[in-house]
C-alpha cells in the first residue's frame, strides 16, 4: 500500500496548525469536557432503546416505527455532518459545538413531552440536526492539543463516548423510567447536556486568533476542492466504507440489544436496558483498547493499522454470528460479549487513516465525511433495517444477519492494506487573503 503523502499546504492561522508534539494539562481537559459532550450526545440518542418497549405498548407501535425513531437521528447526523462542520470552521468551533449542545438537548426534552409517535418522530429529527456535526467539529477541536502518534489512541477514546453514552443512556434511562417513568427518561439526559453546554466554553477556548480573525485570514475554497482533499486518497475512501460497515453492527446492537434480553430473556424493561447497557460498555472498552493496539502497530507500518481494523471487523463477524445462533443462556452472553468487544474497534485506526490522508484545516471537514459515512452507511441503516427484519422473521433471527457487515469492513481494510495502488496526492495551495 502507498503511504498517504501530507498535502503541501500553506497555514493560514492558529485555528489552522498541525498538532503539538506532546500534550499538556490543558489538552487533556479539552479532552474530558469534549468526552463528557459526547457522553451527552449518546445518552440523548440512545435512552430510546432503554424505554422500546414502553413507547410499544403505550403507543401500540411496530418494530419499524421504533427503528424509525432510532434512525432518523442517525440518518440526519448523516445529512447534516458534512455542511455543518464546514459551517463551524467559519464561525467557530467552540461557538457551534455549544449551540449544537442547546439543540440536540433541548430537542431531547421534546420527546419527553411528546404525545404520539409523530410527535416523538419531530422532536428526534431535531436531536439528529443538533447531533449532526459534534463528532467531527469536537474530535477536530480535539485534535489541535494531541500529537499525530497518538490520533487512532485518541480517536478510539473520544468516539468511545458514543458507546459509554449509549451505556449511561439506556441504563440511567432504563432506571429513571422503571421509578418515574419514560418521560423522565428523556427529561434527565436533556438536563445533563445544557449544563455541559454552560461549562464547554469556559474550558475549550478557539486555538488561534477569535473566528472573525482567523476567517479573515482564511481562503475561500469552492467545493470542487474540499471534494478532492477528501475523496483523493483511495486509502481513506475505502476507511469510510470500512468504518461504516463495521458500526453497521454496532447501530443494530445499541438499538435492539436491550429489546432483544426483554423478549428472548424474559427481563423487566428497566433490568433488560440495565443488562444491554452493560453489554455495550464492553463495546466501549474494546474501541479504546482496540485504538491502542492499531496505534503501536502503526508505529512500526501505518499498513499495519489497516490490517488491525480488518481483524476487528472479521471477529466480530465470527463471535456475533455464533452468538446469536445459540440459545439464550451463558454460551450466548459471552459469544455476545466477546463480540461486542470488537464491534466499534475499527472506529480508532478509520479516523487516524482519514485524518493523516488530509491537511490539518480539513480536519474538521474530513472527520465530517467519515461521520457521514458511519451514519448513513452503518448507524442509520443498522437500526432501521433490523426492525424492518425483525417484523418479518422476528428480532432473534434479524439480529443474526447483522454480523456479516463486519464480514465486509474487513474485506474494505484488508483491501487498502494489501493491495497497493498509488494514491493520487492532492495538492491544495494556499492563496493568501492579504494578497502576498
Amino acid at each position: 500500500m502507498a503511504t498517504d503523502v501530507q498535502p503541501d499546504v500553506q497555514t493560514a492561522h492558529g485555528l489552522f496548525q498541525d498538532a503539538p508534539e506532546r500534550v499538556g494539562v490543558v489538552g487533556w481537559l479539552v479532552f474530558a469536557v469534549s468526552f463528557g459532550l459526547l457522553l451527552s450526545d449518546y445518552m440523548s440518542r440512545q435512552v430510546l432503546g432503554a424505554v422500546f418497549p414502553l413507547l410499544k405498548a403505550e403507543w401500540g407501535l411496530v418494530d419499524a416505527q421504533l427503528g424509525a425513531l432510532a434512525g432518523v437521528v442517525a440518518l440526519m447526523v448523516g445529512l447534516l455532518t458534512l455542511p455543518l462542520s464546514l459551517l463551524a470552521d467559519r464561525i467557530g468551533r467552540v461557538r457551534s459545538v455549544v449551540a449544537m449542545a442547546a439543540v440536540w438537548s433541548l430537542a431531547t426534552l421534546g420527546c419527553g413531552l411528546a404525545a404520539n409517535f409523530h410527535q416523538m418522530l419531530a422532536a428526534r429529527f431535531f436531536v439528529g440536526v443538533g447531533e449532526a456535526a459534534y463528532g467531527s467539529v469536537g474530535l477536530a477541536v480535539v485534535f489541535t492539543y494531541f500529537p499525530r502518534t497518538l490520533r487512532a489512541t485518541v480517536t478510539g477514546a473520544f468516539m468511545a463516548g458514543g458507546v459509554f453514552g449509549s451505556f449511561l443512556g439506556m441504563a440511567l434511562g432504563g432506571l429513571v423510567a422503571g421509578e418515574l417513568g419514560w418521560r423522565w427518561s428523556f427529561a434527565a439526559m436533556a438536563l445533563t447536556g445544557l449544563l455541559l453546554a454552560l461549562v464547554y466554553p469556559a474550558v475549550v477556548k478557539e486555538r488561534g486568533g477569535t473566528p472573525e480573525e482567523s476567517a479573515a485570514e482564511r481562503p475561500s475554497l469552492d467545493v470542487s476542492t474540499i471534494l478532492r482533499a477528501m475523496f483523493a486518497s483511495r486509502t481513506a475512501c475505502l476507511a469510510y466504507l470500512g468504518s461504516g460497515l463495521q458500526l453497521f453492527v454496532m447501530g443494530a446492537m445499541v438499538a435492539w440489544l436491550a429489546s432483544y434480553f426483554n423478549r428472548a430473556y424474559g427481563l423487566p424493561t428497566e433490568r433488560a436496558a440495565v443488562v444491554g447497557a452493560g453489554f455495550l460498555l464492553i463495546g466501549g472498552v474494546g474501541m479504546v483498547v482496540c485504538g491502542g493496539v492499531a496505534d503501536r502497530a502503526g508505529r512500526v507500518s501505518p499498513t499495519r493499522r489497516l490490517v488491525f481494523a480488518g481483524a476487528f471487523g472479521a471477529a466480530t463477524c465470527v463471535l456475533l454470528a455464533i452468538g446469536f445462533a445459540l440459545s439464550p443462556g451463558a454460551g450466548q452472553l459471552v459469544c455476545l460479549g466477546a463480540g461486542l468487544f470488537f464491534a466499534a474497534g475499527a472506529s480508532g485506526p478509520a479516523g487516524a487513516i482519514v485524518a493523516d490522508a488530509a491537511p490539518p484545516q480539513f480536519h474538521g471537514a474530513a472527520l465530517a465525511t467519515l461521520t457521514l459515512a458511519n451514519n448513513l452507511i452503518g448507524l442509520a441503516p443498522g437500526a432501521a433495517i433490523t426492525g424492518m427484519l425483525a417484523d418479518r422473521i422476528g428480532l432473534p433471527a434479524a439480529l443474526a444477519l447483522v454480523p456479516f457487515a463486519g464480514l465486509g469492513a474487513a474485506i474494505c481494510f484488508w483491501s487498502a492494506a494489501w493491495r497497493p495502488v498509488s494514491d493520487a496526492q492532492p495538492k491544495v495551495q494556499w492563496p493568501s487573503s492579504r494578497g502576498e
